[in-house]
């Protein structure tokens, strides 16, 4: 009997540690990533305080023993043997996390930044998701029709009565001493101001819109108020450091460089672009200069050809496949005529040749992809938090301008060569600013210095409403003001490694390869999507490290 009863102990022992191995196996599917992931974006809408998110720092402390246990089941999880693409969506949902930590911890937007509670979005990011911080409860403006239908109606007006409580918590919350961060966001708070004078003229007679967009108004002039009010008392710095920009570009946005290196590049990239330019200028000579549109039937049939030749290049050269939606996703976005006083540095090139800026349209593919043809993952589908698409998206918009030019696009046409590499050297003079802000070595003002004075051709001294809100939102979004250059180094490296592999097995190589598998892979960090495409992950081993 003694014996019977050892062997039934035994047996349930062993019974036992095969149930928790099939639990602990079953902990480390992809789909309980899925289901994590699913708990966790409902976990980082804040909860409701008086019909707003709450951004109050007890909530904050209240909610901080979740957070650390939605971060031990992730890091609990073994993703050793999981095939590559479920490993990136760890790493992305790793990122995310580490975004809501490094916003809690040093960020705080909603404490240090005004810009934070502007409330109306009167037209679409051309990003997959707004730039810099947003809150969670924007009125997005731009997703409504007119007439509006009952239900239209009825979401509106629960997205614009947001705004009265929403103004009203700011208050409390702003209790931050970054000085630039709070003289820029009062510019933010009265442009939400002018915008729902525009809500409101669009809206019309409807008694219930009209009531809750006087109270809106009234809460805003009275967030302005008090902001201009508390303005003399700040005189703190609006940079988080060095030391904290490179854990946060290595840790959320998976970028495998430090704040020195990403000196050293846009030093480089600046110095390519100028001497890139003053050969290109040599080159052309002896060749008539662009002439700009004169008028908007001008600029029309300048947008109008630029489109076309953009299309037939990409098709006919086999640089990607050209997908129904494309062309369409282009033309909603080519502009119109701008007098010459009025011209911005955009503009100054668009009216020249618009086919550059064009190039960097791209991004109007990627979200025209995104809308159609949604990621079958989950983590994937839609924006990443926290802008970390930033060097995937800005940076393969900007890559794309100096690859397509390479692959021919400009050979009919040398003098437009010339706009690519200012492009390319505003975007790495306007880097350089922000990593100087950040640093706390520069004021914004002087930041926005660099980007003017080192922009060829003084085309960013003619419009000062550019230069303020670029380096604005670069101060208030560490990362993304050198995440085009960044992104289109990461983008030129991941193609030489993706053609390499093509080069090993003796297999020919075309470029749309290389853009069709980017684009299925969709729009997460590129130190992700190349280990997705060449299985090379050194830059994401070198980026997995403690975060504590």
């Amino acid at each position: 009997m003694k014996h019977l009863f050892s062997f039934f102990v035994v047996l349930l022992a062993l019974v036992s540690a095969a149930c928790q191995s099939k639990v602990k196996t079953n902990m480390n599917q992809h789909s309980d990533l899925l289901k994590l992931f699913s708990e966790w974006r409902a976990f980082e809408r804040p909860p409701q305080l008086d019909g707003a998110p709450d951004y109050t720092a007890e909530t904050f402390a209240k909610r901080q023993r979740d957070y650390q246990g939605l971060r031990q089941r992730l890091d609990a999880m073994d993703t050793s043997r999981w095939p590559i693409p479920e490993q990136v969506d760890w790493h992305l949902l790793r990122a995310e996390m580490n975004g809501f930590d490094f916003n809690h911890r040093v960020l705080k937007p909603w404490v240090r930044d005004p810009a934070f509670y502007q409330s109306i979005k009167l037209e679409r990011s051309d990003v997959p998701a707004h730039e810099g911080p947003t809150h969670h409860a924007v009125t997005e403006f731009w997703t409504y029709q007119f007439p509006l239908t009952p239900q239209e109606e009825a979401r509106l007006l629960a997205d614009l009565s947001v705004i009265p409580p929403l103004m009203r918590q700011a208050r409390g919350n702003l209790t931050g001493n970054a000085r630039e961060l709070w003289l820029a966001g009062i510019r933010n708070i009265r442009a939400q101001r002018a915008d729902l004078d525009a809500v409101a003229a669009k809206v019309g007679a409807n008694a219930k819109l009209q009531a809750v967009i006087a109270e809106s108004r009234t809460a805003t002039d009275e967030l302005i108020a008090w902001l201009e009010s508390e303005a003399p008392k700040k005189n703190g710095p609006s940079g988080i450091g060095k030391e904290n920009y490179t854990w946060y570009q290595q840790n959320v946005h998976l970028l495998p460089m430090t704040w020195e290196q990403e000196e050293r590049l846009l030093k480089r990239e600046l110095d390519r672009a100028w001497s890139s330019l003053k050969l290109e200028e040599h080159r052309n000579r002896k060749l008539p200069q662009l002439v700009a549109a004169a008028n908007p039937a001008e600029y029309d049939a300048k947008a109008d050809k630029a489109a076309t030749r953009l299309m037939t290049f990409l098709r006919e050269q086999e640089i990607l496949t050209v997908k129904d939606y494309l062309e369409p996703a282009l033309r909603e976005h080519l502009g119109r005529f701008v007098p010459v006083e009025r011209r911005n540095f955009f503009s100054i090139g668009s009216h020249l040749d618009p086919l550059p800026l064009f190039s960097h349209f791209y991004h109007w593919f990627e979200l025209a992809r995104m809308d159609r043809e949604p990621h079958p993952s989950a983590v994937r589908r839609g924006a990443l938090l926290y802008n970390i698409f930033d060097t995937r998206n800005e940076g393969t918009a900007t890559a794309v301008e100096e690859m397509f030019m390479h692959a021919g696009l400009y050979d009919d046409s040398p003098r437009s060569r010339e706009i690519v590499w200012i492009m390319i050297a505003q975007r790495a003079a306007r880097g350089l600013g922000s990593l100087y802000a950040h640093a706390n070595t520069m004021t914004m003002e002087a930041a926005g210095g660099v980007h003017s004075e080192m922009t060829p051709r003084g085309w960013m001294k003619t419009e000062k409403e550019l230069l303020l809100f670029e380096q604005q939102l670069y101060l208030r979004q560490p990362g993304y003001g050198t995440s085009y250059i960044t992104g289109k180094y990461l983008l030129e490296r991941a193609l030489a490694d993706f053609a390499r592999e093509y080069e090993k097995r003796g297999e020919e190589f075309k470029l749309k390869y290389f853009f069709d598998r980017l684009n299925a892979i969709d729009s997460i960090p590129i130190s992700l999507a190349r280990w997705e495409m060449t299985g090379l992950d050194d830059e994401i081993r070198q980026l997995t490290v403690p975060t504590s």
